[in-house]
């Protein structure tokens, strides 16, 4: 059994549906809501390293992700529990891994696929990613047409 779980959140239907799952199925464990700010979304290909962070970009993103924590802390409060939020700024599957090994998480669940738009594309899938490179196991939640279904690993 899991005791200790990683929601991996962002502002997709997806990722509502593995924060939705993981609280209805593991009641009792310690869930863990993370959101992680890369800074190619947030940065155009001009400045140092091919990159330029515009610091009014930078706030927007960090604002965005302030709110979506929130959200995730009240759908939490839906099933009558609480979670630990966190947010880190960095690659995305990299970040989940990362912060699943120090954190020693025993499960990893997120949105087969997340954010909307062209970066999903040339960024790659990040639940591929996160399964391959995951310290336990992942469910990776599709969402259908409001029917969620999951694909364990």
């Amino acid at each position: 059994m899991a005791n200790r779980i990683l929601v991996a959140y962002d502002e997709s239907p997806q990722a509502t549906a593995a924060l939705r799952h993981a609280l209805s199925t593991y009641e009792d464990a310690d869930i863990h809501v993370l959101h992680v700010n890369d800074p190619r979304e947030w940065s155009s290909g001009d400045g140092i390293d091919g990159f330029f962070y515009s610091e009014a970009a930078f706030e927007r993103s960090q604002e965005s992700a302030e709110s979506l924590l929130e959200e995730a802390a009240e759908t939490a409060r839906e099933y009558d529990t609480t979670v630990t939020t966190a947010s880190e700024i960095g690659m995305v599957a990299e970040s989940i891994v990362e912060y699943a090994e120090d954190n020693d998480v025993d499960l990893i669940v997120l949105g087969s696929h997340g954010r909307r738009g062209i970066s999903r594309f040339l960024l790659g899938s990040v639940a591929e990613r996160v399964t391959r490179r995951a310290p336990g196991s992942v469910t990776v939640i599709r969402e259908a047409d409001d029917e969620e279904s999951s694909d364990e690993e």
